[in-house]
C-alpha cells in the first residue's frame, strides 16, 4: 500500500514537469513512477505469499488446538458437543480464522495507505486534504455500523451448518439400520428441513452482505466525485496546478482500493470473530472428571479395586462377574470403576480421583459393547500404541473367537476396515474390539457386555478364551449372560445400586431368586425387559 500510495503524487509531479520546463525533470519522475510500480509489484507478490502462509499457519494451528483438546476431553466430548459441531470447528471455522488474520494484516496496510494519501493531499491543498480526511472516517463508520448485524447473521449460519453436519453424520452412521427398517424417507425429510433452514439463514446473511458490498461501491464513489469536482474548481481558479489536479483525481480513484477493502476486511473479521468465539467455546470445555491438583503416589500392582457406594470389591487376579438388574447400574458402575464418572472408588485404598488420570488409564481399561473401530488395516486396530507385548495378537484373536474373521479375508490382518468398522457385522466388530482390549493387556480390564451381539456358541467360546487368557489377571465382566458368569471365579449381584449377593454362579442360582430372575429371565429396568 505504501509504494502504491506515492504513485499518483509522482505522476502529478511528472505532469507538472513536462508542462513546466519540458522533459528535463519529466524523465526523472517517470523513473520514480517506474520504480514505485516495480516495488509495488514485488510487494504484492510478497504480500500474497505471506498472506497464504499466515492463513494456512493460523488455520492448521487452530486445527491442532481443537484436535488436541478433543483428545484431552476424551469421553466428555460426546456428552457436551455434537460430532458435526466438532467437524465444523476444526474445518470451516479454522479456515475463517485464517482468513480473518489475513484481513487484519490488510487492515493495517489499508490504514497506512490512507495515512500517506491524507498527508500528501493536506500538503498540496488543505481543503481537499481535509475533505478526504473527513470523508474516509465517515465511510469507515458506516461500514463498521453494518458489521454487527452481519456478525449476528453469520453466527446463525455457522450454527445451522453445524446442525446440518451433525444430521448428515447421524444419517450416514445409521444408514444400514435405516435401510433395514425402511426409515430412509423419514430421515431424508428431517435432513431436508434442517438443510432448508441453513439455506434460509445463508440467504439472509447473503442479502445483508450485498448491502455491505453496495455500500463499499457507493460511498467511495461519492467521495471520488466530490474530490474530483472540487479539484477541478480549484484548478480552474488557479489554486492548484494541472499536475496536482491529476494527483487529486488519482488519489480519489486510489482510495477506492483501501475503502473497498475495508468492507471485505469487515466481513472477514466478522466471520473470524464468530469462528473465534465458537472455537474458544470448545477450548473452554473441561473434563467431566477433572484431574487432581496434587496426585497421590499410585498403589502397587495387584491392589484391589473397590466402589464403596456400590459396596463392590474387585479382588486382584480373579475373573469377577457383575450381574446388574438395571442396565443403567451396569453402565454407571463400569464408568465409575474406570474413572469415566466420579464416585467413591479406590485402588489399593487410594481414591481414583486423587490419582493422575494417565496412571488410571494405564492400569484400568473399560471396553464397552459398542466400542469404535477405526478405518485402516485390521492390524492397526489390533496393535495399539499401548501394547505391552504381554499378549500376542494371535492369542487375543483366539480368546475373542475372532480368528475366523481374519481367516475369511484374503489379506488377513492387512484387510482394510472401513470407517467405524462398518465393513464388519455387529458381532464381528464386537469380537475385534474385545481382541484389541485383550492385546492391550491392562492390569485391570473392565468389560461391559462384551458378547451382547454374538450367538450362544460363539459366546461360550469367548467365555472360555477370556477365562484362559486372563488367568491370574484382574478382570471384571458386567453382564447378565449365564455363559460368561458361570466361568467367573466370583459373581456379585447388584440391585438398586448395591451389591446384595455374592458367590459363585452355581451357588447364586441355587440360593438367590433375584439372581435367577436376573440371569435367566431378564432384568427389569424402567418398565423394559432386557433380554439376558
Amino acid at each position: 500500500m505504501g509504494s502504491r500510495s506515492f504513485i499518483p503524487a509522482a505522476f502529478g509531479m511528472a505532469i507538472d514537469a513536462i508542462l513546466g520546463d519540458g522533459g528535463r525533470r519529466f524523465a526523472g519522475w517517470v523513473l520514480v513512477v517506474t520504480a514505485l510500480g516495480v516495488i509495488g509489484a514485488a510487494a504484492s507478490v510478497l504480500n500474497h505469499r505471506l498472506g497464504v502462509r499466515i492463513r494456512l499457519a493460523a488455520g492448521f494451528h487452530v486445527q491442532r488446538l481443537t484436535v488436541r483438546h478433543v483428545g484431552w476431553l476424551g469421553d466428555t466430548l460426546s456428552r457436551r458437543i455434537a460430532t458435526g459441531e466438532v467437524v465444523t470447528l476444526s474445518g470451516i471455522e479454522s479456515a475463517h480464522l485464517g482468513f480473518s488474520l489475513v484481513a487484519l494484516a490488510r487492515a493495517f496496510g489499508t490504514l497506512a495507505g490512507i495515512a500517506v494519501v491524507a498527508g500528501v493531499l493536506v500538503t498540496l491543498s488543505a481543503p481537499l486534504g481535509l475533505l478526504v480526511l473527513g470523508g474516509v472516517p465517515v465511510v469507515m463508520v458506516v461500514i463498521g455500523a453494518l458489521t454487527p448485524p452481519l456478525e449476528r447473521r453469520q453466527q446463525r449460519v455457522h450454527e445451522a451448518a453445524a446442525l446440518t453436519a451433525t444430521a448428515a453424520t447421524d444419517a450416514v452412521s445409521g444408514l444400514r439400520i435405516l435401510r433395514g427398517i425402511g426409515g430412509e424417507e423419514t430421515v431424508l425429510a428431517g435432513y431436508r428441513e434442517i438443510s432448508q433452514r441453513l439455506r434460509r439463514v445463508s440467504e439472509a446473511a447473503g442479502r445483508f452482505r450485498s448491502v455491505l458490498d453496495g455500500a463499499q461501491v457507493l460511498l467511495p464513489g461519492l467521495l471520488i466525485v466530490t474530490v474530483t469536482w472540487l479539484g477541478s474548481r480549484f484548478a480552474l481558479a488557479g489554486r492548484i496546478s494541472p499536475g496536482e489536479l491529476v494527483t487529486f483525481y488519482g488519489y480519489a480513484v486510489f482510495l477506492v482500493l483501501p475503502l473497498a477493502a475495508a468492507a471485505d476486511i469487515a466481513g472477514s473479521l466478522a466471520q473470524g470473530y464468530v469462528a473465534a468465539r465458537r472455537v474458544s467455546g470448545l477450548l473452554r470445555l473441561e473434563r467431566d472428571v477433572p484431574a487432581p491438583r496434587s496426585p497421590l503416589a499410585p498403589p502397587p500392582v495387584g491392589s484391589p479395586l473397590a466402589d464403596h457406594d456400590y459396596r463392590l470389591t474387585v479382588r486382584p487376579g480373579l475373573l469377577t462377574g457383575v450381574a446388574c438388574r438395571s442396565a443403567a447400574d451396569a453402565a454407571d458402575l463400569g464408568d465409575r470403576l474406570a474413572r469415566y464418572a466420579d464416585g467413591d472408588v479406590t485402588l489399593g485404598g487410594v481414591p481414583l480421583r486423587r490419582l493422575a488420570l494417565p496412571e488410571v488409564r494405564r492400569r484400568i481399561m473399560l471396553a464397552g459393547s459398542d466400542d469404535v473401530l477405526f478405518a485402516g488395516p485390521l492390524r492397526d486396530s489390533l496393535d495399539p500404541p499401548r501394547h505391552t507385548l504381554g499378549v500376542s495378537v494371535a492369542d487375543a484373536l483366539r480368546a475373542a473367537s475372532a480368528e475366523d474373521i481374519v481367516a475369511a479375508h484374503p489379506d488377513g490382518l492387512d484387510a482394510e476396515v472401513t470407517e467405524r468398522g462398518r465393513s464388519l457385522s455387529g458381532g464381528q466388530r464386537q469380537r475385534i474390539a474385545l481382541a484389541r482390549a485383550l492385546v492391550a493387556d491392562p492390569e485391570i480390564l473392565v468389560l461391559h457386555e462384551p458378547t451382547s451381539a454374538v450367538d450362544a456358541h460363539t459366546e461360550a467360546r469367548v467365555a472360555d478364551g477370556l477365562r484362559t487368557l486372563r488367568a491370574g489377571r484382574t478382570t471384571v465382566v458386567l453382564s447378565t449372560s449365564p455363559l460368561l458368569l458361570e466361568r467367573a471365579d466370583r459373581v456379585v449381584l447388584v440391585v438398586d445400586g448395591r451389591v446384595v449377593a455374592e458367590h459363585t454362579h452355581a451357588a447364586l442360582l441355587a440360593t438367590s431368586a433375584a439372581y435367577r430372575n436376573c440371569v435367566t429371565r431378564g432384568a427389569v429396568d424402567n418398565d423394559r425387559v432386557m433380554p439376558a
